[in-house]
């Protein structure tokens, strides 16, 4: 009797690897992470590290939120209206980016680079990655200051006399320079991508806005 084979109908046949559908964002995200590791790869070797961690140290927020406090509870502030606005913006400031970084991050999720070393994380949020939070918290501490250069005059006016505008430019200036490089700082010290800092530059920016308009610095002038 003749064998006969046939084929099943249903039987798999090799299994074959359907081409992945990338989306703009799927690349935008894999260019950021590409350029982050490059940045972070070439300067490694140039820039100490202690540095990069000092610039950290100098934004972190457990540095920044006593500042303002101490300022606002000392008698300065009860020397010059303008300095108590000025502490008291930063103060609310600082809270209100607390807020809205944690919030973002726990809504996107992004994990921090595989390459992040050293970090000591005191709270599950900070796991996350996008955006950052020390470029949003430099960054509205520059712009905030900046918008209130007028105000800075007028309080060390009150405090040292006239003649103190060309000291509150050229801190204000210091203050915006600083912010730059922290946030710069960031992803070469691993701790963040490229497109993190600059959400947390324009977050910081629009932090700084918010608190303007709720403080309505106008009537300082």
């Amino acid at each position: 009797m003749e064998d006969k084979t046939f084929s099943e109908p249903n039987q798999v046949g090799p299994t074959e690897t359907k081409p992945q559908t990338t989306t703009p964002l799927s690349r935008l995200i894999n260019l950021d992470a590409t350029w982050s590791l490059h940045l972070h790869t070439i300067c490694a070797p140039i820039i100490p590290r202690n540095l990069l961690k000092s610039l950290e140290i100098s934004g972190d927020g457990r540095f920044w939120f006593p500042i303002p406090i101490a300022v606002l509870l000392s008698p300065l502030s009860t020397r010059s209206p303008h300095v108590r606005w000025i502490v008291l913006g930063l103060l609310i400031g600082s809270l209100l980016d607390l807020l809205l970084v944690g919030l973002v991050k726990y809504a996107v999720k992004r994990p921090r680079p595989v390459y992040n070393k050293g970090m000591h994380l005191t709270v599950s949020v900070d796991h996350w990655s996008f955006p950052s939070g020390h470029s949003s918290r430099v960054c509205f501490v520059a712009s905030f200051l900046c918008g209130s250069l007028d105000s800075i005059n007028a309080a060390l006016v009150e405090l040292r006399g006239p003649g103190c505008g060309k000291i509150a430019k050229a801190f204000v200036w210091i203050v915006c320079l600083w912010s730059v490089v922290t946030s710069f700082s960031r992803v070469l010290l691993g701790r963040h991508f490229v497109l993190d800092v600059l959400a947390g530059a324009c977050l910081g920016v629009v932090e700084a806005w918010l608190v303007f308009w709720f403080l309505e610095f106008g009537v300082l002038d």
